[in-house]
């Protein structure tokens, strides 16, 4: 495991994306991209599973985890995160890899894989759609933007534990996983969340509406993966069937017990996506 950088270009200016790069660089290149407010350390249990078979990617985009943030909340957005992956995948030099995205991340493998010439050979998306509803963006605007202040980590876990209950059942070195990665430290002291708060001013400027992108969906060539949680509100279970029904015509799997969204840290859950990208 490797940490490395590239360096996108906003209107502001030049900023630096982390990522995490498992796996020998001759491998295969599989690129995993995180949720809205997570990073790519989420990945890790994935990742160390598929690093015998692939070079596996992990960015933290831009305003997440150790990536620099941006000095305005209105220049992030979909058309920035893909064009940072562009720029990561010119630095990889490589002419096709598979693409996991959770959430956010499966957002932004879409837009990439509906590319004419994309190098987005095979898609994994997980817990998300080209139709989100307007509840389920109002609940995630409930702490999306938020910058809450915890005394120490087991504070921070404490707190994902609740808001990421959804997950499901994580073993407890996970869940502190995801606090020490999930955290950063304040100028007071103080630690708060890896994230600029500011990723969520696109839910203060604009107003909160169902989002429909089947269009972009219709695009695609590439064969899709799509994981579901039983008890998902983001990608709900009509959208998941009628990705079946057109575009790429998806395969569709759903995991039980889990809502939004399936961790992907579990052995049956990785043996998920690692069998169907090695077909």
């Amino acid at each position: 495991m490797r940490q490395d950088s590239v360096r996108g270009l906003s209107p502001a200016g030049f900023h630096r994306m982390a990522y995490t790069d498992w796996g020998e660089a001759a491998a295969p290149v599989l690129v995993c991209a995180h949720g809205m407010v997570r990073n790519g350390r989420d990945f890790d249990p994935l990742a160390g599973a598929l690093a015998d078979r692939r070079r596996v990617i992990c960015p933290d985009v831009v305003g997440r985890g150790t990536s620099d943030w941006l000095p305005a909340g209105t220049l992030y957005g979909y058309p920035q995160y893909c064009a940072d992956m562009a720029v990561l995948i010119g630095r990889l030099g490589v002419e096709s890899l598979a693409w996991v995205g959770t959430s956010m991340g499966g957002l932004i493998g879409m837009m990439l894989a509906a590319q004419p010439g994309s190098p987005v050979a095979k898609l994994v998306m997980n817990d998300v759609g080209p139709f989100v509803t307007k509840a389920a963006l109002e609940r995630i605007a409930g702490y999306v933007g938020n910058d809450p202040s915890f005394a120490d980590l087991a504070a921070v876990e404490a707190y994902l534990r609740e808001v990421y209950a959804p997950f499901g059942t994580l073993p407890d070195g996970q869940w502190q996983d995801l606090a020490r990665f999930g955290s950063r430290t304040k100028p007071d002291g103080s630690l708060g969340l890896a994230y600029d708060p500011a990723v969520g001013a696109v839910f203060e400027t604009q107003e909160i509406a169902d989002v429909d992108l089947w269009a972009i969906w219709d695009r695609i060539a590439c064969p899709v993966l799509v994981i579901r949680g039983e008890t998902s509100d983001v990608l709900l279970r009509e959208t998941a069937e009628e990705m079946t029904r057109r575009g790429p015509k998806a395969t569709l799997v759903e995991i039980a017990g889990v809502g939004h969204a399936p961790p992907l840290m579990d052995e049956a859950q990785i043996a998920l996506v690692r069998d169907w990208l090695d077909r």
